[in-house]
């Protein structure tokens, strides 16, 4: 697993939240392929079942924020999917941008990039997600450009059983909803990172798992100024809509861990 490029990128590792989606459509195979042209070294997307079970990578339960039309994303076929416009909501430019499958962005991204896929079967915890994809991991050899990240340990856990050698992240609501995760009750799961939300990280959290051997990537931030403190502060990882913006602040801010180097 050391081999992998989660753990061989340089730290702080700036994930393009659902791609560089400050610039294009969320989720769209334009906000990855920006997100590569604009130099981030990861990406991070969310991932669903169609009802023809295709992994789709979409982050709402319904269709109708992202394309205006009112469907539920797993009592659709991706064919019904490929019909809607994902582009157009943000910006006229983008008219006519498809809602990618996972193995479109796999063959877009390759292995270019680190990718943090999202398990997102919340409403259906008991579907195969984790294993349609497993499989198409397999197929296109991604084992150690890509890891898994969850707010549901269970996801994790049949992820994990799927492809033992790929790290997995447990993702920590924000404030008193994610104490548990945050907490020792977490590391249950034998996670290999934990995603908090960056108001809840602290120094004595960041210290705390890191001595436990985990690394610690923050969501998501998007001003300059709280970027600079959490990479002050040491964060392993920042996800963000605007790579360009962070990429910046990172040139301008010193971790407490090089200043010790």
């Amino acid at each position: 697993m050391n081999q992998h490029k989660l753990f061989e990128l340089k730290r702080p590792i700036i994930f393009a939240h659902r791609g560089s989606s400050a610039y294009a459509p969320e989720n769209t195979l334009a906000a990855f392929e920006l997100a590569l042209k604009q130099n981030a070294p990861a990406i991070e997307l969310d991932i669903t079942l169609t009802k023809d079970q295709k992994v789709v990578v979409f982050h709402d339960t319904s269709t109708e924020r992202i394309t205006g039309y009112k469907g539920i994303i797993n009592q659709m076929t991706l064919s019904e999917i490929k019909k809607l416009d994902a582009g157009s909501s943000f910006d006229v430019s983008f008219q006519g941008e498809k809602i990618p499958t996972l193995e479109e962005v796999f063959e877009l991204v390759r292995d270019r990039l680190l990718i943090n896929i999202e398990l997102k079967n919340y409403a259906t915890p008991s579907d195969d997600l984790p294993k349609q994809t497993a499989i198409l991991v397999e197929k296109w050899k991604l084992h150690t450009s890509v890891f898994f990240s969850s707010f549901n340990p269970l996801a994790l856990f049949k992820i994990k059983r799927y492809l033992p050698e790929v790290p997995i992240a447990l993702l920590a609501l924000d404030g008193k909803l994610g104490w548990l995760a945050r907490s020792r009750l977490g590391e249950l799961l034998r996670y290999q990172a934990i995603h908090p939300a960056y108001s809840d990280v602290s120094q004595r959290l960041l210290q705390y798992h890191h001595q436990k051997g985990h690394l610690v990537n923050v969501y998501t931030v998007n001003d300059a100024k709280t970027m600079r403190s959490l990479f002050d502060l040491g964060v392993d990882g920042l996800f963000t809509d605007n790579p360009i913006l962070a990429l910046e602040q990172l040139n301008v801010s010193v971790s407490p861990r090089e200043k010790q180097s």
